[in-house]
């Protein structure tokens, strides 16, 4: 684990995502579509910041670590909640496996996040929520990701 984890992301991406449609109902019903990301590193490496744009809108993380604790933390906005910044997920990589942890409020319900990257040639992102403080998981969302040529 180090301020390079994620440097396999820098660059630009297609994006295949597969996501619940209606979350905050904790719905089943799958959607799938297409985006374009870019990630570029800042803050000589320490950082990176992605931008996505998706049919409709925008959204942008930003990624830092930290040293002392040697963790990632990763923040998540989008013109869907606008003026709205996502409390952190913290965590970091063992090897090419990274696993995020944070709590956040969705559709008015205590929820705790988790973030699975796996890094590589075509990175594998996946969002999961617990309802019951982490004693079970529902994934809700799946990237998958395919460098521009």
């Amino acid at each position: 684990m180090s301020a390079n984890d994620f440097d396999f992301f820098h660059g630009r991406w297609h994006v295949a995502h597969r996501k619940i449609a209606d979350i905050p109902g904790r719905g089943t019903e799958w959607v799938e579509f297409g985006a374009e990301t870019e990630c570029r590193p800042i803050l000589g490496g320490a950082a990176n910041v992605e931008s996505l744009r998706a049919d409709g809108w925008e959204g942008m993380t930003l990624r830092q670590y930290d040293p002392e604790r040697e963790v990632w933390r990763i923040w998540w906005a989008s013109t869907r909640a606008p003026g709205h910044l996502d409390p952190p997920v913290e965590g970091r990589f063992e090897g090419d496996h990274g696993v995020f942890f944070g709590d956040d409020v969705v559709g008015g319900q205590a929820v705790k996040v988790r973030f699975d990257w796996t890094a590589g040639a075509e990175p594998v992102w996946q969002q999961q929520f617990s309802y019951d403080d982490g004693a079970t998981w529902e994934t809700n969302w799946i990237m998958r990701f395919s460098p521009v040529a």
